[in-house]
């Protein structure tokens, strides 16, 4: 069992910047590919950003340059900085938990997730 616990969403400004961290128990951290999904109204679960336990990362092409993940193993917390938020980037945003290295940004890669953060960015 692994639990995720997402936090930092909010609502902010076009332009602005937000960090979402994710706390992960259970499973030893250090061997999890960990993940960041959105889901938008009315639309489909999409990947944003991966990283796998041997550090590989995946950055879907609309947040390339703008977002970044970084993970720190001694405190079992996956980050998700975003910066130059546009209102597109509005959405509930999932942290999950893989225990494979390939194929990151398929969601069925992923046996846990969190219970998603709103982030709303406002024009």
């Amino acid at each position: 069992q692994v639990q995720l616990v997402e936090s930092g969403g909010g609502v902010v400004q076009a332009v602005g910047a937000l960090r979402l961290s994710c706390a992960a128990s259970g499973r030893t951290f250090s061997r999890n590919t960990m993940g960041w999904f959105r889901q938008a109204p009315g639309n489909e679960r999409e990947p944003v950003t991966a990283i796998s336990w041997v550090d590989n990362t995946y950055y879907a092409d609309s947040v390339k340059g703008r977002f970044t993940i970084s993970r720190d193993n001694t405190k079992n917390t996956v980050y998700l900085k975003m910066n130059s938020l546009k209102p597109e980037d509005t959405a509930v945003y999932y942290c999950a938990a893989s225990p494979y290295t390939g194929y990151i940004y398929l969601p069925e890669r992923y046996d846990y997730w969190g219970q998603g953060t709103q982030v709303t960015v406002s024009s």
